[in-house]
């Protein structure tokens, strides 16, 4: 398996939000850091094919972003995903299923699998409007998992989740990306060091840094931090005993 980005561009009136980036995935987890503006959400959005490219091809395994067989082998879960607050967390997994072509016994199968999968399956039953932030967050993750994607991609997927929610996400990733591709955006540079086999990081719509991040190389926040020249900021934060909050 293969997903392939050659010198894909994408600009926005006078700002190049993704430049000229060239990149060949095999199954794993990368993790996709970049500050606030660096075209990480862009980026990902043309890998999903919600965006078109100005130059530059997207393909995973010869099939290109634009085909419906791209998009059946896709699972995608954006920052602020849309959902249904009157239906119950089953009916929205399987009304989403089915948009993705499963047939409707093995929709309410999967669902309820994922329901369980995600620690929502006492919660399957009851309106969407009645769950919190974190277990909306939960129900997205499941939705992106529906059609047990082959390219998985998941823009901050681990805001709202409390500690135990983000371990038990953690090694639901850790999972996926033993079979697929999975790219996964976030703000928590811990997230990044746990989950990622390869540490991916924009910087004005380029790719800096392409690479493994294995112990011995020291702090990746620091490193992450220097690259955008904010030293400062690591250590006033390092003093103080906090850690990271920023948007990355």
């Amino acid at each position: 398996m293969e997903l392939i980005l050659d010198r894909v561009t994408k600009q926005f009136r006078n700002k190049i939000a993704v430049d000229r980036i060239s990149l060949r995935l095999h199954p794993g987890v990368y993790g996709l850091l970049g500050a606030n503006g660096a075209g990480k959400t862009t980026l990902l959005r043309l890998i999903c094919g919600i965006l078109r490219c100005d130059s530059g091809t997207v393909s995973l395994d010869g099939l290109d972003v634009s085909t419906e067989e791209y998009r059946a082998g896709l699972g995608y879960l954006p920052q602020d995903f849309g959902y249904y607050p009157e239906f119950t967390g089953m009916d929205f997994l399987v009304y989403m299923a089915t948009l993705k072509g499963l047939a409707r016994s093995q929709a309410g199968r999967r669902a309820a699998e994922l329901l369980e999968l995600v620690s929502l399956g006492d919660m399957g039953r009851k309106k969407i409007k009645t769950y919190s932030g974190g277990m909306k967050q939960r129900l997205g993750i499941a939705q992106a998992l529906l059609n047990r994607p082959r390219l998985l991609i998941l823009d901050e997927p681990t805001a709202g989740l409390d500690p135990k929610e983000r371990a038990r996400f953690r090694n639901l990733i850790g999972e996926a990306g033993k079979e697929g591709i999975v790219i996964l955006s976030t703000h928590i540079v811990s997230d990044i060091e746990q989950i990622a086999d390869t540490v991916l990081m924009m910087k004005d719509g380029r790719l800096i840094f392409q690479g493994e991040w294995q112990e011995g190389q020291g702090d990746l926040e620091k490193f992450y931090l220097e690259q955008f020249e904010d030293e400062g900021l690591y250590q006033k934060m390092n003093e103080s005993g906090k850690e990271s909050g920023g948007n990355l």
